[in-house]
């Protein structure tokens, strides 16, 4: 990725190494990288450990809101398919996405994506940046008469959704090869790769973007989170045959401070809230752990799961956590106590990737096939 890449397409729809924007290749310094990303960080009073077990079957809180063929994002979160004002759902269907309108839990729109010369084009998710906006991910083959098809590294591209088009240029990711997986963080408006002890982030709106060097990292993390506030990263899967406990990396001193203590199991997921102030990690254990952000203390173990969790994150406003999990279950939990609120059991498929709407309401599950929404009762 840290040459120019320029696929066969029509001027037009361009794609280029994400490296080749302006300013990509400069390294990011953390206090630059905290800038963008919020305000100060500021460590919370916290409480003792509590375990919790699942209660007595309460009256539901979440019902069920509709289902749609597709998918969100399946290997991050998947919070970037809802707009900004809670009032659509982005789902992924191999080459199209369908838009579903929250209020209704109907379809409100459905968009086919195309690129001049790719074709063949898969989506990987499709995430708001704006209510008439998309930023997606997917790859494709480039077919361009008289030569050999082949197919494309991870494009990353805007898309219009009033006029159905692409809005600007379709950026190659990760083209020049080496680099772990690709996740983006909506919570920040990143995309975020590694490659040996670099990391590359590159911002979906605008393009800029940087590196962050991480010297002590000598093998490839497959799960990395940065903190809204810039100030941590948080490393897993490191490797092979190392502890299963994430990694705690303080970004402005580039270097390794603390872990995240007391998984059983390879950590599935990494989520901060949005405060920066709490962590949530998920494990093939079948338990769901809250950490304090700067101290790192284990504050609740959630249990509940039968088998392996695969997501977990918290509501923007704090409150509750959701976990999605392999046993076809979607879990609801006080962020405050880590008691269980509700099992959520319409999913006939092991739930990948579970999401809050911005405005901590609806709640959107994704198994490889198929969406589930449910909304909140009208006394929530």
């Amino acid at each position: 990725m840290s040459n120019h890449h320029q696929l066969a397409c029509p001027a037009s729809h361009a794609v280029t190494s994400i490296r080749s924007r302006k300013n990509a290749r400069a390294p990011i310094s953390w206090a630059v990288l905290a800038a963008a990303l919020a305000c100060l960080y500021a460590s919370p009073r916290l409480p003792a450990q509590v375990e919790t077990v699942e209660g007595p079957k309460t009256t539901p809180i979440w019902v069920s809101h509709g289902r749609v063929e597709g998918h969100l994002a399946l290997k991050y979160s998947p919070a970037g398919a809802f707009s900004p004002d809670s009032s659509a759902l982005a789902v992924v269907n191999e080459d199209k996405i369908v838009l579903m309108d929250l209020g209704s839990a109907g379809v409100r729109k459905v968009l086919k994506p195309h690129l001049g010369d790719i074709v063949d084009l898969d989506l990987q998710s499709a995430n708001f940046l704006a209510s008439n906006q998309l930023f997606l991910l997917g790859q494709g083959t480039i077919r361009v008469k008289g030569k050999a098809e082949r197919p494309t590294p991870l494009l990353a591209f805007h898309w219009d959704i009033d006029e159905d088009k692409l809005s600007g240029r379709v950026d190659g990711v990760g083209a020049s090869g080496g680099f772990g997986p690709v996740f983006y963080f909506p919570q920040i408006g990143y995309l975020g790769m590694n490659k040996g002890s670099d990391f590359d982030l590159w911002n979906a709106r605008n393009g800029t973007g940087g590196r962050f060097e991480l010297p002590a990292l000598t093998q490839q993390p497959n799960l990395f989170e940065f903190s809204p506030d810039g100030h941590w990263l948080l490393l897993a899967q490191v490797g092979s045959g190392s502890a299963p406990d994430p990694i705690v990396v303080l970004m402005k001193e580039h270097k390794f401070v603390d872990s995240l203590r007391g998984h059983q199991g390879t950590v599935m997921s990494l989520a901060f809230s949005r405060d920066a102030k709490k962590v949530v990690t998920t494990c093939e254990d079948g338990k769901v752990r809250i950490f304090s952000a700067g101290d790192w203390k284990l504050l609740q173990t959630l249990v509940g799961h039968q088998g392996p969790v695969h997501w977990a994150e918290f509501s923007p406003d704090g409150k509750w956590v959701v976990s999605a999990g392999e046993d076809k279950t979607v879990r609801v939990w006080s962020a405050e106590d880590g008691k269980l609120i509700q099992t959520l059991e319409d999913c006939q498929s092991p739930v990948l990737t579970a999401a809050f709407s911005p405005n901590s309401e609806y709640i959107a599950a994704s198994t490889e096939k198929t969406v589930h929404v449910w909304k909140p009762t009208a006394g929530q």
